[in-house]
């Protein structure tokens, strides 16, 4: 079948465009990868990337004419939808997600000749520069400074919670180029190369024993004035466009929906299902889920529509982190005595991951903005509230 980024997917009925996704992921992704306990690093799914480079299914989100498949949001929803059903895992897809729908619309027409065959070619691979020690949920309040030299800038200061930095070749950074200005301006956006001096990559070992984040220092690091995105000093309101973004794949319904399918195993194999109260309990998650899954159609629609996205947002976040915490404690409640170890372990006659939607769950209202900073934007920017 032609495949290519050419083909005009949106010409297929929404039934035969799933029934196409569906073969192909259930026939090629390994059965092993599926809904992994962690993120996978690029030498174990780096040819899953790669695959999808070659058939031109990459870039699902961007106009052909970028060499994306230009899906409609009922197309891109069902695409999604697919890989998350069959569990494929993510890599640290910045460049995917994040970079190339950013230069498609803020970038120069020089950067995007530059940059996006790159990421569409899977040699470039993206890392987030946002987060500082004293700058997470208030980004705003980053420290870490870019000057003027020339036709470069120096960059100095330090990054971290940046997810597989160590398997990246760039990273987007936010950089201070102007710090007598009020902390939301005097801030811009550069593309930065890993390789580049003055880069040092640090993991930090989670509590159960990976290394997906680390911490990045920059020192003297030289980055052309052609990198920055936008004009100098107006970095924040790309950075707010890119949260956007973010948030809307961190809100999605993949990780409740792996939680759940955790669950099941679980529960199937202890007999919990002929019981009338945890039949109820799990029902109950499932519609959670399905109503997540109804919000979060509607914020992709809009994305894909390219309006802005609405400061509403944030409950998709709130409510995909929070459905996700309360599903993997249920999973280690009826795991049983199970519930208390960690890796893979008996459960019946089946061998779970017990812990492994547990350990996701916690970290995940945290990243991506505190659920306690999503509230206050609610409050602030939705209900109108006085802060």
């Amino acid at each position: 079948m032609n495949t290519k980024a050419s083909t005009d997917w949106n010409a297929l009925s929404d039934d035969e465009f799933r029934n196409r996704i569906r073969s192909y992921v259930e026939t090629h992704y390994p059965h092993e990868l599926r809904y992994p306990s962690r993120r996978l690093f690029w030498n174990e799914i780096g040819f899953w990337y790669r695959r999808m480079s070659e058939i031109g299914w990459i870039a699902p989100n961007w106009p052909r004419e970028h060499g994306g498949m230009g899906l409609d949001p009922s197309k891109l929803l069902i695409f999604y939808e697919e890989h998350e059903r069959w569990g494929v895992s993510r890599f640290a897809d910045m460049g995917i997600l994040m970079v190339g729908p950013l230069l498609i619309r803020h970038g120069t027409p020089e950067q995007q000749r530059q940059w996006l065959p790159k990421i569409i070619a899977c040699e470039h691979l993206w890392c987030q520069g946002y987060s500082e020690p004293n700058a997470g949920s208030d980004l705003a309040s980053l420290r870490t400074e870019a000057v003027r030299d020339g036709d470069e800038y120096l960059i100095n200061g330090q990054k971290i919670w940046t997810t597989l930095a160590q398997d990246a070749t760039h990273i987007f950074v936010l950089a201070r180029t102007d710090k007598d200005a009020k902390k939301q301006a005097g801030i811009s956006f550069f593309l930065v190369d890993m390789e580049q001096p003055g880069i040092r990559v640090r993991p930090i070992r989670d509590v159960a024993g990976h290394e997906e984040l680390n911490e990045i220092f920059l020192e003297n690091v030289r980055v052309p004035a052609a990198n920055l995105v936008g004009v100098p000093n107006e970095g924040w309101s790309i950075a707010k466009a890119l949260l956007g973004f973010e948030r809307i794949f961190l809100g999605a319904p993949k990780y409740p929906n792996y939680a759940l399918g955790v669950l099941a195993r679980v529960a199937q194999a202890n007999g919990l299902f002929a019981e009338p109260a945890f039949a109820f309990q799990f029902a109950k998650l499932r519609m959670d889920v399905e109503d997540h899954t109804a919000c979060y159609e509607r914020f992709v629609e809009i994305v894909k529509r390219g309006d802005p996205v609405p400061p509403d947002i944030s409950m998709l976040k709130i409510v995909s982190t929070e459905s996700f915490q309360a599903i993997a404690d249920q999973v280690i409640r009826a795991a049983g005595e199970a519930g208390q170890l960690a890796g893979p372990v008996q459960v019946g006659t089946e061998v779970i991951d017990v812990l492994g939607p547990f350990f996701r769950a916690l970290p995940s209202t945290i990243y991506g903005g505190t659920n306690e900073i999503q509230r206050n934007v609610l409050a602030r920017e939705v209900l109108r509230l006085p802060t």
